[in-house]
């Protein structure tokens, strides 16, 4: 097995962690006989030689024969990950730009195919239903894979491995050259299509979906009875799909995520009542529980794209809050919380959650009652106040402690942190205020205690009645900090709040800019505002500077400089300060305009929100940016740049401040 493993230079190669001098001790451990260590060292070459992917390393190549004799040993106990390594490293080769791909990878790969072809007749269906998805997924010609795979078809008797096989059949069909077998595949795979087997019909819309456009959605009954159908369970053998029916779902809703009216009719379908007894075939899982489960996490990738599909599915979404599994009622009341305002005909049914303890086995303990505190919060309803209330006390919560933040590419059904939903609450600080007040004072917890504050800075005058509650905390080291981000958001005149404040801008630590701002906003003189944050370099000093409006007209030629800066960021900030200093509009609305100039074709960026809001500002000499983003209010896309609820809470504030522009601008 080992021949010629020594006499590769490994310590010459590269994976994605450096050298691979560890790469032939890893590959003799998959062979060992503890079952446990030889998992492990095949985890750690999975990680090193593919990791996340986007390149292949000079280090694969390399592995690539010796990866495929560990898969091809029946002794060799983690040879499915091995095989699973050499799948990915396949796909991701035939990916990659050139200037990424190893120069010895095609070579080794030519040798490989021979061996890869031979795991087809393996005696273990999962080895076979590796090289078939090894197979589905390498950019080598149809006319080299076909014949292996149709001789395979031929004698396969296993449902999964004949599933991964259709797979694999029409991604090799569609690679050329395809050969003479390409014609016989695909005849093949047409009469799949009114096989009695609803999921080998399933398997070969897939295969056929790429090359015959509008198959899937002339097959939609078709693909709704396979993925609604007890027997979907089968895919999570397979290794096309690994998973169950929430994977089966997903996939399958992939054939339709071109088309935003086809993809709702997909979840619509999925959503429509099912029986709630069925179990799956070893008596275990309730099958309609996971397709209900499932069929709400789908909806929830549709909405996060779109705007188009929110009329079509909200009423289905919101027929799931009175749900027996309490999986689906806090998915549908979650979603309902993302939708928000969106969402606001159903506030009763949400409030009657209000004290739905249930949890879901998919999250951290994460109650239904909570779910309906924050959906009804994103709807600006008063009912959320007093749940909300008593968790300030300290009732218990399932509330996030910090808040989560994910740019993946999956819509999480997460709640936010506290803090997070009280933010959002400006119209009711005179129930909160004191209770926010409260656990200020309570709390030992820094990170806490700076949140809340933020949630009074973003209250703004409204939060007022904290000032007094606030000063004293000024005196301490630990939470000083904290206090003064509230005071200045807050913006109303105090005596003991300047004094302590000046004397922090003082010190000249990493906080001075922090505290003078402070002290400004409080009724100081701006002197020690201008002298600390004058120099600013930094965005969020120069967005404090902005305050300080025609004080900060002599440093017009230092912003000017900043508003031509390559960051985006302090380009913003520096052209709103600039513009709030001296009235000038020229060099502001070109660098404005220049940050938010890919929002017109949707793609957003964190910083374009704060831009447009700026320019909104600025008002008719903004007109250029206004023409740019006339039709952002039009874009069914959804603008964001975090998934989960800030994607939709994004997407809201976007349209917000474009629609402020448009008004403003004229």
């Amino acid at each position: 097995m080992w021949e010629g493993l020594d006499a590769v230079h490994w310590a010459g190669l590269e994976h994605s962690y450096g050298t691979a001098q560890d790469v032939p001790a890893l590959l003799r451990r998959c062979a060992g006989p503890d079952a446990m260590d030889a998992q492990d060292a095949a985890d750690d070459l999975f990680n090193l030689l593919f990791h996340q992917g986007g390149w292949i390393c000079p280090a694969a190549p390399a592995a690539l024969p010796f990866l495929l004799r560990l898969g091809a040993r029946a002794e060799v106990p983690c040879r499915r990950t091995v095989l699973d390594l050499v799948s990915v490293l396949a796909a991701e080769a035939g990916r990659v730009a050139g200037k990424f791909l190893a120069p010895a990878w095609a070579p080794a790969w030519d040798q490989a195919v021979p061996e890869v072809l031979a795991l087809l007749a393996a005696p273990e269906a999962e080895i076979r239903r590796a090289a078939a998805d090894i197979l589905a997924d390498c950019a080598s010609p149809g006319e080299l894979i076909l014949p292996a795979l149709l001789d395979r078809w031929r004698t396969e008797s296993d449902l999964a491995t004949r599933l991964d096989l259709v797979v694999a059949l029409g991604s090799a069909g569609r690679r050329e050259p395809a050969g003479p077998l390409a014609a016989e595949a695909l005849a093949l795979l047409r009469e799949l299509l009114d096989d009695r087997e609803p999921q080998l019909r399933l398997a070969a819309v897939h295969a056929l979906a790429a090359g015959c456009p509008g198959l899937a959605e002339r097959s939609m009954d078709l693909v709704l009875d396979a993925v609604r159908d007890p027997g979907a369970e089968v895919w999570r053998h397979t290794s096309a799909v690994e998973g169950g029916v929430q994977a089966v779902q997903y996939r399958a809703g992939t054939l339709f995520a071109d088309s935003p009216a086809s993809h709702t009719s997909y979840v619509l379908g999925l959503l429509a009542d099912l029986p709630r007894s069925r179990r799956d075939s070893t008596g275990g899982t309730l099958i309609d529980d996971e397709q209900r489960i499932g069929a709400l996490a789908q909806a929830a990738e549709v909405l996060r794209r779109r705007h188009s599909p929110v009329d079509g599915l909200l009423p289905a979404v919101a027929a799931r809050l009175d749900d027996p599994n309490p999986e689906v009622r806090f998915r549908a009341t979650e979603l309902l919380a993302c939708l928000g305002p969106a969402a606001a005909a159903h506030a009763d049914a949400v409030a009657a959650l209000l004290d739905d303890s249930g949890s879901g086995s998919a999250h951290n303990g994460e109650t239904v009652a909570d779910a309906a505190l924050w959906a009804l919060a994103r709807m600006n309803d008063e009912r959320c106040v007093p749940g909300l209330v008593e968790r300030l006390a300290g009732a218990p919560s399932t509330f996030s402690k910090y808040g989560i933040h994910s740019a993946g590419d999956h819509h999480f059904p997460v709640l936010p942190a506290l803090y997070e939903v009280l933010a959002l609450l400006p119209d009711h600080t005179g129930p909160l205020l004191p209770a926010v007040c409260d656990r200020i004072n309570a709390t030992s917890d820094e990170r806490e205690l700076i949140r809340l504050c933020e949630v009074l800075a973003g209250w703004g005058p409204g939060a007022r009645a904290a000032v007094a509650r606030l000063v004293p905390l000024l005196e301490h080291d630990a939470g000083w900090a904290a206090a003064a981000t509230a005071l200045g958001g807050i913006g109303v005149e105090d005596a003991g709040a300047r004094e302590l404040l000046l004397a922090r801008s003082a010190v000249g630590d990493a906080h001075a800019p922090l505290a003078a701002w402070a002290h400004w906003r409080t009724g100081g003189d701006p002197e020690q505002a201008l002298k600390v944050l004058g120099p600013a370099a930094h965005h969020p000093d120069l967005r404090k500077l902005a305050d300080l409006g025609p004080h900060a007209a002599g440093l017009a030629d230092r912003l000017r400089a900043l508003a031509r800066s390559e960051d985006d960021w302090t380009s913003v900030e520096a052209a709103h300060a600039l513009w709030a200093a001296t009235g000038e509009t020229d060099i502001p609305v070109r660098a404005l305009l220049t940050a938010v100039r890919g929002l017109a074709e949707g793609h957003y960026l964190p910083v374009m929100l704060p831009a447009v809001r700026y320019l909104a500002r600025i008002g008719p000499a903004a007109r250029p940016a206004a023409r740019l983003l006339r039709g952002v209010p039009d874009i069914d896309r959804r603008l964001f740049y975090f998934s989960g609820w800030r994607g939709f809470e994004t997407d809201e504030s976007v349209r917000a401040v474009v629609a402020e522009l448009l008004a403003a601008a004229g």
